[in-house]
């Protein structure tokens, strides 16, 4: 069995590694923590393709290299993070809740009213590393949505599964599903 997925994202090849969601169905790893080069070369080209917004907000944590980078690059100060648990200075804290495939348990998102009041009238672009089933998407949406933001866009590095066939995600390269055997799923 094949033990990683080569792939060209944004003009950079890298080896993604395969992990097992269930006995015939594994993903390829994108993670972008940690490769400068992928962060800065995926926030370029996701730029490119992006509406006209006033802010970018992403889910934590993967997402949040990526939305530093987009934000450096459009010369902005801001950008949100939708966080997985209440901090101490967060207050009147809004939150959903969300099913990962990546993540054993419900999770839950919260936006503090800081971040609450920088969403509010708002034209929001969300962003993520990786789209498969929507569930974090649909998750950040509804907090968007409860603070009266509006959403101008979705983008994502990868959209993977199901994903690959929504008209209202950009994307910049389809991730494939595997079997077992390292073997794409058609």
């Amino acid at each position: 069995m094949a033990d990683s997925y080569r792939m060209k994202v944004a003009g950079l090849e890298r080896d993604l590694p395969l992990c097992k969601l269930a006995d015939d169905l594994y993903i390829a790893a994108f993670v972008i923590f940690g490769d400068v080069e992928m962060t800065r070369a995926c926030a370029r080209e996701l730029l490119k393709r992006a509406p006209e917004h006033d802010i970018i907000i992403t889910a934590e944590s993967k997402g949040i290299p990526l939305v530093y980078e987009m934000a450096a690059q459009e010369g902005v100060n801001d950008y949100i993070v939708a966080r997985k648990a209440p901090k101490l200075y967060m207050k009147n804290v809004v939150s959903t809740q969300v099913h990962s495939i990546t993540t054993a348990n419900v999770q839950v998102l919260h936006l503090g009213e800081d971040d609450a009041e920088k969403l509010k009238g708002k034209r929001v672009l969300i962003v993520d590393d990786v789209i498969s089933t929507g569930e974090s998407l649909r998750a950040v949406e509804h907090l968007v949505e409860q603070v009266g933001g509006h959403i101008v866009g979705r983008m994502a590095v990868l959209a993977e599964g199901d994903a690959q066939d929504r008209t209202d995600i950009v994307y910049l390269e389809k991730l494939p599903l595997f079997h077992a055997d390292g073997s794409v799923i058609a």
